[in-house]
């Protein structure tokens, strides 16, 4: 998983956030992995993905809450699960360990 630091123009579709994948950050969107971008409010974000024989896209606006997007630089930073469920959860993605003090997860 993948998320997209800084500020995304949400009014992009598949071929635009894909765009953005490949041109500026030299990825590639066929691997196996999930893309997520955050535009300027941050209570939403898409999320890309390559399933084999084409690409989903989703679309999330939370009803409450809003999440702590990395917003001090334009760059791709690859997540494990655990900051994933942070960042749902509505906590920074760059906490030192998790409250419960749970083991790290190093997957994709």
């Amino acid at each position: 998983m993948y998320i997209v630091c800084g500020k995304t123009d949400l009014r992009r579709g598949i071929d635009g956030l894909a765009g953005i994948i490949q041109s500026q950050y030299q990825l590639n969107v066929y691997e196996d992995a999930l893309f997520l971008f955050c535009g300027g409010r941050s209570d939403r974000f898409k999320m890309l993905y390559w399933d084999g024989d084409g690409f989903l896209l989703l679309y999330k606006r939370l009803e409450n809450g809003k999440l702590h997007w990395p917003r001090h630089r334009e760059e791709v930073k690859l997540l494990s699960q655990q900051h994933l469920r942070w960042l749902f959860e509505g906590l920074k993605i760059n906490q030192k360990s998790s409250v419960h003090g749970a083991a790290k997860e190093s997957h994709q």
